[in-house]
């Protein structure tokens, strides 16, 4: 991994699909721990800094690519928009799906680790490493994105349509005679 192919995303970006905690195999493949991150457009800093990394990753990667620089253009690349493709959640937005054989540590805000598996979550914030890297296989060809680790820096809007139970009922008295089994 070359220091030039990762980079940490900015305060504002948000976790999405948040496969974290335990591995798990999509269509059949190998188990993997992954997250969608959800960056705003508006952080450039972490966009130009994601599409340097993907050009170092191109150039890094010329041998998996026949040893010449491919077209840019024909390749996949892992920076999307979500205005294109997207909920509404990922609107004003681009996103990135990264992900890994081995655990990410998650840590808070003073790098302490974070143990409680509902204190990180689908629509909370975080701060991520990544890192991108060429690859070529089966005749796909472009930039994947490895997953590292995990810095929750707030909450957010859950995202997933999971209400509370708090949200969902009210309180029953011990005494009530309000037997709805009976």
């Amino acid at each position: 991994m070359s220091q030039q192919t990762k980079v940490v995303t900015g305060i504002n970006t948000r976790l999405s699909y948040a496969n974290i905690w335990e591995p798990k195999s999509i269509n059949g493949g190998k188990e993997k721990y992954s997250v969608s991150l959800i960056i705003p457009k508006s952080d450039q800093k972490t966009v130009n800094a994601i599409e340097k990394a993907i050009d170092t990753a191109i150039q890094e990667g010329i041998g998996k690519f026949g040893g010449k620089k491919p077209n840019k253009a024909t390749l996949k690349l892992p920076l999307r928009d979500g205005d294109v493709e997207r909920d509404d959640a990922y609107q004003d937005s681009y996103f990135i799906n990264a992900n890994s054989i081995t655990a990410p540590q998650i840590v808070d805000k003073h790098v302490q680790p974070i143990l409680d598996r509902d204190e990180v979550y689908s629509g909370c914030y975080a701060r991520v490493s990544i890192n991108f890297y060429a690859f070529n296989t089966n005749g796909n060809r472009g930039i994947a994105c490895g997953l590292g680790n995990i810095q929750k820096i707030r909450d957010g809007e859950p995202l997933g349509g999971h209400a509370s139970a708090s949200d969902d009922f009210t309180a029953i008295d011990d005494n009530s005679d309000d037997d709805f089994l009976a």
